[in-house]
């Protein structure tokens, strides 16, 4: 099947000038020559208008011709295209009529084959699903028939294991109880022991404190009766060397008696003024020579809370000496409130972590009064919270403005008073 040729619509083409161009030309020399003429055989008094005329005449005549030639060339042109045409649109309606013809003849086949294919199609599917339906019932009785007998089989299996995992239970269950009671008879002979024991220990601890506390109260007032007698100096600095060494050993006997719950140091049948607990407190720990006590206060404490306050200044002021420089100095504070009496402790060393900081304050507290948990380093820390706990006493940490830690002792007012006004 070839391609239609392209059809010249009408008026696309136009016929060439050139003729068109002669044809003026060759008019334009014959009126030229005819008005040449008229003019030179005319009068002279009537060759100029005749001039113009004639050229004018001339001119139109010239113009009247080349446009009618033109005219009728167009003219030709356009009948040849329209005849052009006419021949083409037959051509394309008998193509057209053409494959009309073959496109029906294609459609009718094809509308043939296509219901032949769907019947065969049809009676396909028909037989398949007659399969199907007989292949599904079949394999439907079979899975019946093999479901009761695997459900059949497993409750049998069902039945016996849960018979014997009752009788396993029963065995085990009575082997755990047997177990468990001689476990629970061991654990709570273990426990009654391990009690015994442990307040054995703590009487014996407690015990060896007071037998060290007898021991260093009759040492302290031998070497002072000693420091009485004695006038040499040389003597003298070595007896008091001793008292203060005897002095740290009686606050570390003062120290395991309050942990252990024995009796705690001596006790006071009068007030003691805080002037002389301090410098009791002081002569209790090794680096005393780096205190400095910045005020003074009338206020004296009850003989009954003045041997725990003391004791727990001593531990204050040892824990701020041990834990700053050997040459910087702890500085004590003492300020009168409302609420009692606030002894403050700063010193320059390390400063506190939150953490440490939440331990310390936690071991002051009193909270805990078992020993488990218990280090060198916060020894010192549990005694002050046992002694903080009896009495009354308000213990608090803060960061010192002299870069270290400050640490608050606060004794409340119904320890406290003041000596009589001389009468």
């Amino acid at each position: 099947m070839t391609a239609p040729t392209p059809i010249a619509r009408p008026g696309t083409e136009r016929p060439p000038l050139r003729p068109a161009a002669l044809v003026l030309l060759a008019c334009a020399l014959v009126t030229g020559a005819l008005a040449g003429t008229a003019v030179a055989v005319a009068p002279a008094s009537a060759r100029t208008p005749l001039a113009w005329g004639a050229s004018a005449a001339a001119v139109a005549l010239s113009a009247a011709v080349t446009v009618a030639f033109h005219a009728l060339r167009a003219l030709a042109l356009a009948r040849r295209q329209l005849a052009a045409a006419q021949q083409e649109t037959a051509r394309l309606q008998q193509e057209q009529a053409r494959r009309a013809a073959e496109f029906g003849q294609e459609h009718a086949r094809l509308t043939a084959a296509h219901a032949r294919e769907l019947s065969e199609l049809t009676a396909e599917q028909t037989r398949v699903r007659e399969e199907l339906i007989s292949e599904h019932a079949r394999v439907r009785e079979e899975l019946t028939a093999e479901n009761a007998r695997v459900q059949a089989e497993l409750t049998a299996e069902i039945t016996r294991v849960r018979t014997e995992l009752t009788a396993e239970n029963t065995r085990v269950r009575t082997e755990l109880t047997a177990e468990n009671t001689r476990v629970r008879t061991e654990l709570t002979a273990r426990v009654r022991t391990a009690e015994s024991e442990r307040a054995a220990a703590l009487a014996a601890c407690a015990n060896a404190a007071g037998r060290m506390q007898a021991l260093a109260t009759g040492m302290l007032a031998d070497l002072r009766e000693m420091e009485g007698r004695h006038a040499d100096e040389d003597v003298l600095t070595d007896l008091l060397h001793l008292d203060h060494r005897t002095a740290q050993a009686g606050r570390i006997a003062d120290s395991v008696a309050v942990l252990t719950g024995a009796r705690s140091g001596r006790r006071w049948a009068r007030p003691i003024v805080m002037e002389s607990i301090l410098r009791g407190a002081m002569g209790r720990i090794g680096g005393y020579q780096r205190v400095r006590v910045h005020s003074a206060s009338e206020v004296a404490v009850a003989g009954h809370a003045a041997e725990g306050v003391m004791h727990a200044l001593a531990e204050l002021l040892d824990n701020a000496a041990n834990f700053s420089p050997p040459t910087s100095e702890v500085h004590v504070y003492i300020e009168e409130v409302a609420s009692g009496v606030i002894v403050s402790v700063e010193d320059s060393g390390l400063v506190m972590g939150p953490v440490q900081q939440r331990r310390a304050e936690r071991a002051v507290s009193g909270e805990t009064t078992g020993l488990g948990g218990l280090s060198g380093t916060r020894l010192g820390l549990a005694v002050v919270g046992r002694l903080a706990r009896k009495h009354g006493l308000t213990v608090s940490f803060r960061p010192s403005a002299r870069g270290g830690t400050g640490v608050l002792l606060l004794i409340p007012q119904e320890l406290l008073s003041r000596p009589s006004d001389p009468t």
